[in-house]
């Protein structure tokens, strides 16, 4: 499934909605991070400026009961997921948080190696050819009642989330 969980857009999206996302949908093969790992990593690595993050505290950013945590732990939380800084600082607007969302989306959809099988196959083929794939697949989308467009790639220059998947 692509873009499960999907919070509100923009920076009036509760931190919570945000941080389920990314840990709905950026996790490593075969299952979801948990907060005890989370937390751990992010505790105990210089990578991630090393604060005093507990399990129950990212709990609790989780579920709503806490929602002003120090910028410092939401510094390394995006940094955790692969996310700019400003999706969890609520910095972003609208577009923009949508945007990282996408990416994460897209990322998501790479990740099931059908997708990824498909796509490579194409390589190499001319322009045409890929148009035309292109068309076939979206008449099977209508077919199906999917939306007519998935995610789109992230960027060449601008990636949001990393392989954590």
């Amino acid at each position: 499934m692509v873009g499960k969980g999907r919070p509100s857009q923009g920076p009036g999206a509760p931190l919570a909605q945000r941080l389920n996302y990314l840990f709905l949908n950026i996790h490593p093969p075969g299952g979801s991070y948990t907060n005890a790992h989370v937390a751990e990593q992010i505790s105990n690595s210089a990578e991630y400026g090393g604060g005093g993050l507990t399990e129950q505290y990212l709990s609790m950013l989780r579920n709503g009961k806490r929602a002003n945590p120090s910028p410092e732990i939401l510094r390394a939380l995006a940094k955790f997921f692969g996310v700019p800084a400003g999706y969890l600082l609520g910095d972003l607007s609208a577009p923009q948080a949508e945007r990282v969302e996408d990416e994460v989306q897209f990322l998501v959809a790479m990740r099931d190696h059908r997708v990824r099988t498909i796509a490579l196959r194409c390589v190499g083929l001319p322009p045409e050819v890929q148009e035309s794939l292109g068309t076939i697949i979206s008449q099977f989308r209508r077919q199906m009642n999917l939306p007519p467009d998935p995610p789109q790639p992230p960027e060449p220059n601008g990636g949001a989330a990393h392989g954590q998947s």
